[in-house]
């Protein structure tokens, strides 16, 4: 609780407010408020000031002096949500404002915040969650890009080049991979500017120290500033690239080895624990699965298993996979949701498949979309048909299910920034999956 000393006056446009350092050191060091305070954390004082004159929408500094005090966001039905979110950046308080519209990830308390449509009817590619609640939406050669409010910012277009992945290299940067055109080159990977859509620099491919036209897919990302992406080149440059995600230099190529698939690959996952990277390319790409663990340090391929050679039916084949590291093991799931599971220690080994979690029995849809996995903070989630499932504890219980009553299949999903994403197929909508914040006692 704030003491009288250490009471502090504002006249913000022509309303008198009065409040404690206490309250306003709740904003932090980065907001307007910081720079009332020294090293400290101790009130500037001058005794010259009798009050702070602030030329702002009195109503919105109400809502934003109460949030700093109780740590709760009440918004009055007559003030615009979209002023308060200008006012709250002028302030430096738009982190508050996020934190307390939504609370900490879990899925299992997930509840739909609300549904965006989309101006492209269907055919959706990705979508991507970004690290501050916003998202970026693919289709064809255009990606969509929101921040966290669902502003749209300008689009990115890359001029009939197919978009193949996206992935946010911060809340102010999109790398895009896209499809090679023949008899013009370009396609290959471009870092785009997330508020204007411009393009910033491209990555280039070189082999024998020539720049190649290249066709890139999936992306992912390492701590410690590296890019990784699938590359079809022309000229038989199938592999695995990486590029520092600073200069855009190349700095690596892991050649696709005979007999086996790198350059097609649908899906690439940086582990963190064991520096290495999972590589998985799957049905319908390829007739085959391959998935892949590279360890660039030594260019070595220290885990591998393929369905090559065995009896494959529709409730075998892979249709999506995901390392997860605290188990040492490799979840895969089928076009049923059915979830297998490989022993990273072993190589080789078989799947072992779990048909507990099957939610989906019957029919198939007319227009399915096939699964595809997540993990976050220990929990796996799993799309299926119009649905996400969620499967908690060591032998992955399914604990929730989320669905909509609109939109047709989930064609994608995506977390990030404390919300889930799904995309769907038909209506070209996607679905904002938020946790509600604690309540404050």
């Amino acid at each position: 609780m704030g003491i009288q000393k250490d009471r502090v006056k504002f006249n913000v446009g022509g309303r008198i407010f009065e409040t404690t350092a206490t309250t306003l050191a709740n904003a932090g060091r980065n907001s307007l408020f910081g720079a009332m305070f020294d090293d400290e954390w101790n009130l500037n004082s001058d005794a010259t000031i009798i009050e702070h004159f602030i030329d702002r929408n009195p109503n919105c500094f109400s809502v934003l002096l109460d949030l700093l005090r109780t740590g709760e966001l009440y918004l009055p039905q007559n003030l615009p949500e979209k002023l308060l979110y200008r006012e709250a950046l002028f302030y430096g308080l738009l982190d508050h404002v996020r934190s307390a519209k939504w609370g900490p990830f879990d899925g299992n308390r997930l509840r739909l915040a609300r549904s965006v449509t989309g101006q492209a009817p269907g055919d959706g590619t990705a979508i991507r969650a970004g690290p501050d609640g916003g998202c970026c939406v693919a289709h064809g050669s255009m990606v969509h890009v929101y921040d966290w409010m669902m502003e749209e910012h300008p689009p990115i277009n890359l001029d009939y080049q197919r978009v193949n992945d996206a992935g946010w290299l911060d809340s102010e940067n999109i790398v895009l991979s896209a499809c090679e055109r023949l008899g013009k080159g370009d396609g290959g990977m471009g870092l785009f500017s997330a508020s204007t859509g411009e393009l910033r620099y491209k990555f280039n491919v070189k082999h024998e120290n020539q720049v190649k036209s290249y066709t890139a897919g999936a992306l992912s990302f390492s701590s410690d500033y590296k890019l990784f992406s699938s590359c079809k080149g022309r000229s038989n440059e199938y592999g695995i690239g990486v590029w520092d995600q600073v200069t855009g230099k190349q700095i690596d190529f892991f050649y696709e080895p005979p007999g086996w698939s790198l350059g097609d690959a649908d899906k690439l996952q940086w582990l963190h624990g064991t520096n290495c990277l999972l590589v998985a390319t799957l049905f319908p790409r390829k007739d085959n699965c391959y998935i892949s663990l590279l360890d660039f340090r030594d260019k070595s391929m220290v885990w591998s298993w393929s369905d090559i050679g065995t009896p494959i039916t529709d409730e075998r084949r892979v249709r999506d996979a995901i390392a997860m590291e605290e188990t040492s093991s490799i979840c895969v799931v089928n076009e049923y949701e059915d979830l297998g599971f490989m022993d990273l220690r072993r190589n080789a080994g078989s799947v072992r498949w779990s048909s507990r979690s099957r939610l989906m029995k019957g029919k198939m849809p007319d227009e399915p979309c096939y699964p595809k996995l997540a993990l976050h903070e220990g929990q796996l989630f799993s799309s299926m048909n119009d649905c996400i499932s969620v499967f908690c504890g060591p032998d992955w219980v399914l604990t929730s299910r989320l669905r909509r009553s609109y939109g047709g299949s989930i064609c994608d999903f995506s977390i990030g920034g404390d919300r889930l994403f799904a995309l769907h197929s038909e209506e070209n909508v996607f679905d904002i999956w938020e946790t509600s914040p604690p309540p404050i006692i």
